[in-house]
């Protein structure tokens, strides 16, 4: 629709335009008033729900007031706005596309017959949801709250936590319909520039309608990945206080509107090991579990596939390490036991995250011994290979990043596919494709994805594996991760 970019001084010029470029007949939650400031006739639009009701009547009440308005016609609108609106953020504008991407985000606009500007007041809310604690990274002490959908709302989380003048919210649009506002937070003096232009630079040319899937869409959009690397290649949260720790040394945030969910960058495979739990437990305690974490990885990987290598091509060691007390299991059955176990336990582990949070908990624990205890008296599957995928499982979840442990997932199965069709040659090979794969992990601004162990930085690498008490966890100084890379 070809339309004059800027305003018009004709206020029904103006009027005209807005009908051609929104629905206002049509949409309901489209609200326009025409109104009167002293004897100059004015035109007010603004979205149903995204303002604050009693603050515009009483601006309004206010405006339309002869006591308190005594120009009968608005003269300097600069000045009108500095002297009349002193209720809320007001700007003047004269572009159209400032005015829909402002009044379809939230604030509204007063136009006011005789101008070539309109007036922005922004006295928007969001429907939005309590700042509770996210579920997917619960912890057993510590703070309670957590993002939500409307970004405002989280970079007051961030702001309360960091309250350093250095603290900077630099905001864009994306998508050409959606006009998604995404945030970028990080400290000025602490920042990689590099890294921050980069980003900026990549946030502005990227050309999409819309951001579907919020944050995550975003992310596959920064770094585009191979269907072989299923590993994550930027760390996401949900906590304010995991957010903030990451942006005290020296990282970026990445805040997408209309989700819950906040980006940090630069990524490292090291810190889908972090959890927020080893900080609010005392230093020994915190570094026992964190180790177990970091057990817990070769454990989710390799135990399914060891079981099912050793048992159905090495009988002989089998026996030895009595790893089987089921007799007559031939090679075949064992395969197909540890397919049907990999296959039963995602779909507990999936009925149980979309279930009811009433429900889920049960669900999974009663499921789980109705049906391998039919299983085992059927002789459709061997207490031992549900003992293992157990364990297996207790590790997965042990992983405080979810997307670290599907990607492990794919990593597994893929290595009982190579292991039942080829044996111990194919156990190496996947191993070396998986290898391979992790390597092969791109991360945004083609930064070191396993830093701090290539580049080495030893002391950086310690404070990864142990949990170090806070005084001296933090670094003097934000730690030198090399150079960034365009891609």
């Amino acid at each position: 629709m070809e339309y004059d970019p800027q305003l018009s001084t004709s206020l029904t010029d103006n009027i005209d335009t807005l009908h051609r470029l929104l629905p206002l007949e049509k949409s309901f939650d489209l609200v326009t008033r025409d109104l009167y400031l002293g004897d100059t006739k004015a035109y007010w639009l603004g979205v149903n729900g995204f303002c604050k009701t009693e603050i515009l009547q009483q601006i309004f009440s206010d405006l339309q007031n002869p006591i308190y308005t005594k120009d009968d016609h608005v003269e300097d609108i600069l000045r009108y706005m500095n002297a009349k609106i002193g209720y809320a953020q007001a700007t003047l504008t004269g572009s159209w596309d400032e005015i829909l991407r402002n009044v379809l985000s939230g604030p509204s606009v007063l136009f006011i017959d005789g101008f070539s500007q309109a007036i922005l007041i922004d006295v928007r809310t969001y429907p939005t949801r309590g700042v509770a604690e996210p579920d997917s990274e619960r912890i057993t002490k510590g703070a309670r709250d957590g993002f939500v959908e409307t970004m405002l709302f989280n970079a007051n989380l961030i702001r309360r936590r960091v309250r350093s003048p250095q603290l900077t919210f630099a905001i864009h649009s994306v998508g050409a319909e959606s006009k998604t506002d995404v945030t970028i937070a990080y400290l000025a003096d602490t920042v990689n520039k590099e890294l921050l232009q980069t980003l900026s630079d990549t946030i502005d040319q990227l050309n999409v309608t819309s951001l579907t899937m919020g944050a995550k869409s975003l992310e596959e959009l920064l770094v585009r990945k191979r269907w072989w690397t299923p590993l994550p290649s930027i760390q996401m949260t949900e906590r304010p206080d995991v957010a903030c720790s990451y942006l005290l040394e020296g990282h970026i945030l990445v805040i997408v509107d209309n989700s819950p969910v906040v980006l940090i960058l630069p990524c490292t495979i090291f810190q889908f090991t972090q959890s927020a739990e080893d900080y609010y437990k005392s230093p020994l305690t915190g570094g026992y579990f964190r180790l177990v974490r970091f057990a817990c990885i070769p454990v989710s990987l390799l135990l399914m596939p060891v079981f099912l290598l050793i048992t159905a091509y090495y009988p002989q060691v089998a026996d030895r390490w009595q790893l089987l007390s089921t007799e007559g299991l031939t090679p075949l059955r064992l395969i197909i036991y540890v397919f049907v176990v990999e296959f039963i336990l995602d779909l507990f582990k999936y009925s149980a995250s979309v279930s009811s949070s009433r429900f889920s908990g049960s669900l999974s624990i009663v499921g789980g011994l109705i049906i391998g205890d039919i299983a085992v008296s059927l002789n459709w599957a061997s207490t031992e290979v549900l003992f293992y995928a157990a364990v297996t499982l207790l590790a997965s979840l042990s992983l405080s990043s979810i997307e670290f442990s599907d990607a492990l997932r794919i990593y597994r199965i893929f290595l009982i596919a190579a292991t039942a069709f080829f044996g111990g040659y194919g156990f190496l090979i996947g191993v070396c494709l998986v290898l391979v794969s992790v390597i092969a992990t791109p991360t945004f601004g083609g930064m070191s994805y396993f830093w701090p162990l290539f580049p080495f930085n030893g002391k950086a690498l310690s404070t990864l594996l142990l949990r170090r008490p806070t005084s001296k966890a933090q670094p003097s100084r934000v730690w030198n991760r090399g150079k960034v890379h365009k891609s």
